[in-house]
């Protein structure tokens, strides 16, 4: 992983529920730490920090944590959004040990050839289609890599793939997701065009995916500070980023 270390300084919080409101309002976006089944502990920090640090640890990186008078090594578990303008408007860190094994989620990306940008398969014109782009792993949390990488050189022909097992992994790292998995795989333009066709005639409307309110992204926000602290650390977690950031 990176050995730059991610720092942030977050304060006390007493306000909770809807009145968070106004914390966001005037620039801080609330937080909780779980630590280990220990009593949760409420948090706010200023919002273009907590921003910095999500773009930065994402939730494979640990942040070096200091609350008050407390420090944590945390990793962060779930980050909020407004559905509408898509701003950041909560965090939940879970407190980690670092000399023991953790659960993380770290994305994929491939590998090429020097001077390539794109797979044998990409330049002959066909499609690459990505099918998972994270995977769940655990480790130190010094262990856990920034990303893990697999050869898209192999990706020559239609129906040509890559699997979890084609990943590049460190020493002391545990890939917990199914080796099997696909990462991705080669289409012929013109087939995957006529799939999407025909999945469009079932898609939702825009308006039934985007009914997500406000309020609902606030009783989210309620039931994860409610959650006893730590409980549900070592669960695994989705294999997805994007359906990670999606839910959040």
């Amino acid at each position: 992983m990176s050995s730059d270390s991610i720092n942030l300084t977050v304060d006390p919080r007493t306000v909770t529920g809807k009145a968070v409101k106004h914390l966001r309002k005037s620039g801080r976006i609330p937080a909780v730490i779980h630590d280990h089944g220990k009593e949760s502990v409420l948090v706010e920090g200023d919002s273009l920090q907590m921003v910095k640090v999500w773009k930065q640890a994402g939730k494979h990186h640990p942040v070096e944590l200091k609350a008050g008078d407390k420090s944590f090594t945390v990793l962060i578990k779930t980050a909020e959004f407004d559905p509408r303008k898509h701003q950041l408007t909560h965090l939940v860190f879970n407190a980690v040990d670092k000399n023991q094994k953790v659960d993380a989620e770290v994305p994929i990306r491939p590998r090429y050839d020097e001077g390539n940008e794109a797979s044998p398969a990409e330049r002959g014109g066909l499609i690459v289609l990505a099918q998972l782009e994270a995977v769940a792993v655990k480790a130190i949390p010094s262990k856990i890599p920034d990303f893990l990488e697999y050869n898209a050189e192999k990706l020559v022909e239609v129906g040509d793939h890559a699997t979890v097992a084609d990943l590049v992994i460190p020493e002391g790292v545990e890939v917990e997701t199914d080796e099997h998995h696909s990462i991705a795989t080669v289409f012929e333009p013109s087939a995957l065009a006529a799939a999407n066709e025909a999945a469009a005639g079932d898609a939702e409307e825009v308006s039934d995916v985007e009914s997500e309110t406000e309020e609902g992204a606030e009783e989210g926000t309620q039931a994860a500070e409610n959650m006893p602290g730590g409980k549900g650390q070592d669960e695994p977690k989705p294999a997805s980023v994007e359906a990670a950031k999606e839910d959040a």
